[in-house]
């Protein structure tokens, strides 16, 4: 391997980047517009821009990636994670381009990328899942008959649902009939797509970071804990996983090692679980990528995973994990408000001020200046946090809080602060009482974000135009594209002094990255109004429910449209109490921000029966 392409941006393509250097790799950024100036094109060996202002064009278009990466003359292609990490019809295309995928097989990919049928593989593998239906939803009858079985609460889940997406909990036959009708009227019986398993509310989600090579070494990198998660979504994890007894980490490693065994799995990759009170294991998925929280297992192995994925890539052996040193947690240093139950928010970061010192450690792929934008995750970064014990390790994370200073755009910081001296999150071993569902039952009580439907309102104020300008000494470094390719042109100061012939002198590498999702205040009337008004998406994402219909009244902060960027999903409310008007999108339709999704008109008297309800209600069914 030679020169790796990484099909993907901000912090993980820096991560690669990183450790690529270090192998003697050289590297293939790409890029669109909004990303000209991010570290990671510059860190890069070579950087192609990718044409286009959104997903489809740029980071999700297999065609173009396959092109630039011939171009390049790149001989492997890294997918990160998100994007097409787990899409095969790209890796089969990078295979058949005669370039190293790094990453399972196509085949694989399409076993364990939809839920069903990683279900059916899994029970295939003797792996038990949770107890549910591994078929798609044809009827309401067998989902009557299976909550009567195993008794309510159930969960309805999309099969090509992950990082929490397209859950919803449903806890009464009235529930499940109504969930029903909604989306077989409103999201054209789009049924089929859902399964039915039973909830498990008293649970501990615990995976392994495991790898198996082609010559069929496979090992548990580490186990991991990532309970603590807001809308089914991670926000922090750690490893290895506590409070386990032998039987149940005996358990979690035969199990992955039967499921990576089964798929002939040659790569990295996670097997998350559930762990109950009770110590029963059930299988959840197979993610077949890298992870955001695989810095924790790096830690506490020693091992540097990316090397290990280019290494099995390569067709050399894996590293065998030695036993786990120390206890590691990761923080996601998130744009999210946890004064609106962690809502994303956007913004112009003003400043930064990393913690360092013993056992710290920062993956980020932002600098001072750059714009968190509505178009992309709302992670900014990973504060990872290393220590001899676990007792230590929380030491230094409340060391670290108190060093780490973000301005611009709101962050978790003060709930990790909280997390972090709570009894129930510090109890010795024995004593762990976090499960998946503690943190939003203990701290994330804020009532629905409905004054602009659903919209954080960071989204309504400006965040920078882009126009301002930075002066550097010595040289001026330009970046400039030749054919598509980025490249830094250095040109000395008299250049631009008076009568110098140059004309409007342009930005500087050493700018402030604009334009990373800088738009326009959202206008008001497209939030709300006295008389009704036209309900807008806040930021460019794909629709994968919508939980209202035309004519039917809705209450101040119902829930209207579900919208899905990142693996993120955003809830859209109602700033009013009215009547649907008019419904302008569709589940899977892709969306741009600001873009009207539904209209409403403001009624004087609005009667809200639950039967006029979708099943997500107010939001609570999606977290």
């Amino acid at each position: 391997m030679q020169k790796v392409l990484i099909a993907n941006r901000g912090e993980i393509a820096l991560r690669v980047v990183r450790t690529a250097a270090e192998m003697g790799i050289k590297t293939v950024a790409v890029y669109m517009e909004a990303d000209r100036d991010a570290l990671f094109t510059r860190l890069a060996d070579e950087a192609y821009l990718l044409p286009g202002s959104t997903y489809n064009e740029t980071y999700l278009n297999e065609d173009l990636l396959i092109e630039v990466a011939r171009r390049s003359g790149a001989d492997a292609i890294h997918p990160g994670y998100g994007f097409l990490s787990e899409i095969s019809s790209f890796a089969a295309k990078v295979i058949a381009a005669g370039i190293t995928w790094i990453g399972p097989d196509p085949e694989v990919l399409d076993e364990l990328g939809d839920k069903i049928t990683a279900r059916r593989f899994a029970e295939r593998a003797k792996v038990p899942p949770v107890p549910g239906i591994s078929d798609p939803v044809t009827s309401i009858q067998p989902l009557l008959d299976f909550a009567h079985q195993h008794g309510y609460p159930i969960m309805m889940k999309r099969t090509d649902g992950g990082g929490g997406r397209g859950i919803t909990v449903v806890g009464t036959d009235d529930e499940l009939r109504a969930f029903y009708m909604s989306h077989d009227a409103l999201q054209g019986g789009d049924l089929s797509e859902y399964f039915i398993e039973k909830f498990v509310p008293q649970a501990r989600h615990v995976e392994t970071q495991s790898g198996r090579d082609s010559h069929g070494n496979f090992t548990v990198y580490s186990t991991r804990d990532c309970s603590v998660q807001r809308r089914n979504q991670k926000l922090v994890e750690e490893a290895p996983a506590p409070d386990l007894t032998a039987d149940v980490t005996s358990q979690l490693e035969g199990f992955s090692h039967r499921l990576f065994e089964a798929a002939e799995y040659v790569g990295l990759g996670t097997c998350e679980f559930m762990v109950t009170p009770e110590s029963k294991v059930y299988f959840l998925e197979v993610n077949p990528r890298l992870q955001v929280e695989h810095t924790v297992s790096e830690e506490v192995s020693g091992l540097d995973l990316v090397r290990e994925q280019l290494a099995i890539a390569s067709g050399e052996s894996l590293s065998s994990a030695p036993e786990a040193r120390g206890h590691s947690f990761e923080l996601r240093i998130t744009s999210e408000d946890p004064a609106t139950n962690l809502t994303p928010a956007s913004g112009t970061l003003t400043r930064i001020e990393w913690p360092s010192g013993p056992g710290i450690r920062v993956d980020s792929g932002v600098t001072p200046g750059d714009v968190v934008s509505a178009k992309f995750d709302s992670m900014m970064g990973k504060l990872i946090v290393t220590a001899q014990t676990r007792d230590a390790a929380i030491a230094r994370v409340l060391r670290a809080l108190r060093e780490l200073s973000i301005e611009g755009v709101p962050t978790p910081k003060d709930l990790f602060e909280k997390i972090f001296t709570d009894e129930d999150f510090t109890a010795p071993d024995g004593d762990f009482a976090v499960t998946t569902k503690w943190l939003e039952k203990k701290y994330l009580t804020a009532p629905p974000e409905s004054a602009r439907s659903g919209q954080p309102s960071s989204l309504t104020a400006s965040a920078g135009t882009g126009n301002e300008e930075t002066e550097s000494a010595g040289n001026e470094t330009f970046v400039i594209e030749i054919d598509n390719k980025r490249v830094n042109l250095s040109l000395p100061p008299e250049l631009f002094t008076a009568g110098a012939g140059v004309g409007r002198k342009a930005k500087p590498l050493s700018q402030p990255l604009r334009g990373q999702g800088s738009r326009a205040p959202v206008d008001s009337e497209h939030t709300s109004h006295e008389d009704g008004g036209n309900i807008s998406a806040p930021m460019q994402a794909v629709v994968t429910r919508v939980c209202v219909a035309p004519g039917q009244s809705v209450a101040k902060g119902d829930l209207l449209i579900v919208l899905e960027s990142m693996k993120m999903e955003n809830y859209v409310y109602s700033p009013l109490a009215g009547s649907v008007d008019e419904i302008l999108v569709g589940p899977s339709q892709g969306v741009d921000a600001g873009d009207v999704l539904v209209k409403l008109s403001q009624t004087s008297d609005v009667k809200t029966a639950s039967s006029e309800k979708s099943s997500a209600g107010e939001g609570k069914d999606e977290k």
